[in-house]
This record gives structure tokens, C-alpha cells and sequence, in this order.
């Protein structure tokens, strides 16, 4: 069974940051691009963000431009999601995803 493991989330206030990470065993991780998606109590999971196997393509949906920006580590076999000015619509549990694999997600919170 592969091991997707989301960390980082948490409960902050409107405007503050948080770091999310993403681990994927290596031999997955260096050759999938990898996603962030996030899923709001009664939506539908939606795409926030992607990277590109290598690192050098990213994509960001037009909710979280700006604000958010995605990275990996391929040494660490660990993807990034830096979140700043988070609103509280940002509030979700936020999923990695690595080719067709999926992590359980993490709880984000985000308060007034």
C-alpha cells in the first residue's frame, strides 16, 4: 500500500500562514506531479494547485493565486504548500495526491 502522508494543517485566524507538507514514498514521488486538492464540508473536492514532476511547471487555481505557492524536494521526497492571507474560505481538508494515489488529508481551519 502506498503511504501519501499529508501535515502541517491546523486552526489559524484570517490573514495568518500555514506550511503544508506532502510525503509519497521516492520511487512515487520522483516521477509523479503532484497536486493539492481540498475538499469544504458539502463541495465537491476541488483542484488548488499542481507541480510538475521536476518542479518546474505550476499551476494554481484562480482562488488561491497570490497567496499560495507549491514547491518539492525530490531529496526529501516532500512536496510544500505555503499558504499566506488564508481566508476563510480557504477552510477544507486539503488532500495530496501523487499519480492516482491519495493521502488522507489534513483539517485546515481558518477563523475571523
Amino acid at each position: 500500500q502506498v503511504q501519501v502522508v499529508e501535515s502541517g494543517g491546523g486552526s489559524v485566524q484570517a490573514g495568518d500562514s500555514l506550511k503544508l507538507s506532502c510525503t509519497a514514498p521516492g520511487y512515487i514521488f520522483n516521477r509523479c506531479a503532484m497536486a493539492f486538492y481540498r475538499e469544504a464540508p458539502g463541495l465537491k473536492r476541488e483542484f488548488v494547485s499542481s507541480i510538475s514532476s521536476g518542479g518546474t511547471t505550476t499551476e494554481y487555481a484562480d482562488s488561491v493565486k497570490g497567496r499560495f505557492t507549491i514547491s518539492r524536494d525530490n531529496a526529501k521526497s516532500t512536496m510544500y504548500l505555503q499558504m499566506n492571507s488564508l481566508k476563510i474560505e480557504d477552510t477544507a481538508v486539503y488532500y495530496c495526491s501523487a499519480c492516482s494515489y491519495w493521502g488522507q488529508g489534513t483539517q485546515v481551519t481558518v477563523s475571523s
